[in-house]
């Protein structure tokens, strides 16, 4: 069937409708690697009650701002969704979905810009986690778009130089018998200036020792390879916050990530963020706005220390809810007397304790356990939040709201969760009073935006 685009949607899709029938309006049906404007051919491959879901079989009319894939896994791999089109288009569709699930969600039609924060459209990502088979012949990819067969990929463009070396040199070991059956997948991290790499290796329990022997041939293969570690399989959690059982591994286990506001220990199984080049730039945003960091100017270009004085000015509190391994606490506490962090996961926390600051207090809870102690004795004067994909959720909005800050830093990875949650605050008495899009995820759907909050 012919199908006219009307619309990309969170998600990457493409919205049009199916032809009216005698009920009305026709059904919406979302077609991936499409354009807004573009007619194309297409095919049914799912009916919901309403909705439907068709795969792309040819562009009849091509959007003039459509172009050549870069990657040529793109289409058949699932990771990236937007590599059809130019860099600034990617950005207006990611601000156009925003502003669409505010105003759809939330009820908010903003009345202040958004800034825009860009990133390098290739070899942004520091951390890649690739599939693994051993038999009946070795590859390692990613999985096929819509399915949980594994494609075999030998480059991604989207991943850092080194950490492309890693996968070749993972490449060469897998042709050469020297990756032990019982992996699963192989993750590589890799730090600031993208000289050394750790690497994570998630495998069954029985596995355990011949993943030594492919350690030391990993680090034989790769120079840069700093620390291998290896964990349960994703099917064995060791606790409830999700952290992987960590089987053995060799070295330190961590990489030291310097930006130029802050250093910070990342261990293996450590949530950070992913954009090499914007870290920096997203801390600023989160911390200073649009006004910029007075630290930022003065040591542009240069790492700051681990451990750094705060602002002898500071005053009042600052609170950073879900914490990580210390990200925003580590340059708040800069800008007030006393800031409290708190993280659930044992592994970010034991790096939010070594990179906290003699001012950061680092408390091990979940947000929602932390506010319902806290919230009724603490009244602090700026609040940081930067929840996992699902959102706050009812209970500890309620809490954020009984602590009564006069400011909130929201920082969102997905629209939707974003706009809901958005629409409760705004109900209790905030407004926003800066909005920012900054792109950690070229040529995906993924964005991140940064939400300034007063009251």
């Amino acid at each position: 069937m012919q199908l006219t685009i009307e619309k990309l949607v969170y998600g990457g899709d493409g919205l049009a409708r199916l032809p009216a029938d005698d009920r009305g309006a026709g059904k919406a049906v979302f077609v991936p690697f499409v354009l807004p404007g573009e007619t194309v051919e297409a095919g049914l491959r799912e009916q919901k009650p309403g909705f439907a879901r068709a795969q792309l079989d040819g562009v009849l009319t091509a959007s003039p701002r459509r172009i050549d894939p870069r990657c040529p896994y793109f289409q058949r791999c699932g990771g990236c969704h937007y590599q059809h089109t130019d860099y600034e288009h990617q950005l207006e569709i990611k601000a156009a979905v925003l502003k669409e699930n505010l105003r759809r969600i939330a009820r908010l039609e903003l009345d202040t810009e958004l800034f825009i924060h860009r990133s390098p459209p290739w070899n942004y990502r520091n951390r890649s986690r690739f599939k693994v088979q051993t038999s009946p012949e070795f590859a390692l990819g990613y999985y096929k778009i819509n399915s949980h067969a594994l494609l075999p990929v030998e480059e991604c463009p989207i991943s850092s130089p080194l950490i492309n070396r890693a996968l070749a040199a993972a490449w060469q070991l897998g042709r050469g018998g020297k990756v032990p059956p019982g992996i699963q997948e192989i993750e590589f991290f890799a730090n600031s200036d993208d000289t050394q790499v750790l690497t994570e290796v998630y495998c069954s329990s029985e596995t355990a020792n011949a993943v030594e022997v492919f350690s030391s041939d990993l680090k034989a293969a790769l120079a840069e390879t700093s620390d291998v570690v290896f964990f349960a399989a994703r099917a064995a959690k060791a606790d409830a916050q999700g952290d992987s059982k960590k089987l053995g591994g060799s070295g330190a286990g961590n990489l030291i990530y310097v930006t130029r506001l802050a250093s910070y220990r990342v261990s293996a199984g450590a949530f950070f963020q992913v954009n090499r080049h914007l870290t920096y730039e997203l801390v600023d945003v989160v911390v200073h706005g649009r006004r910029g960091g007075r630290d930022a100017r003065r040591t542009a270009g240069k790492p700051r220390p681990e451990r750094s004085r705060r602002d002898a000015r500071a005053t009042g509190t600052a609170l950073d809810l879900y914490a990580g391994v210390g990200l925003f606490s580590s340059v708040l506490n800069r800008e007030f007397e006393r800031v409290i962090a708190v993280e659930s996961s044992p592994t970010s926390h034991a790096d939010l304790l070594y990179n906290s600051p003699a001012n950061v207090k680092s408390v091990r809870a979940s947000t929602e356990q932390y506010l319902e102690n806290a919230a009724s004795k603490l009244r602090p004067d700026r609040v940081v939040v930067d929840p996992p994909r699902g959102g706050l959720g009812e209970k500890v909005i309620k809490g954020l709201v009984q602590l009564k800050a006069p400011r909130i830093t929201y920082v969102s990875c997905d629209p939707a969760t974003l706009s809901r949650d958005l629409a409760r605050m705004l109900q209790s008495g905030y407004r926003v009073e800066e909005a920012h899009l900054v792109d950690l995820f070229p040529q995906t759907y993924h964005l991140e935006s940064v939400f300034h909050l007063v009251r």
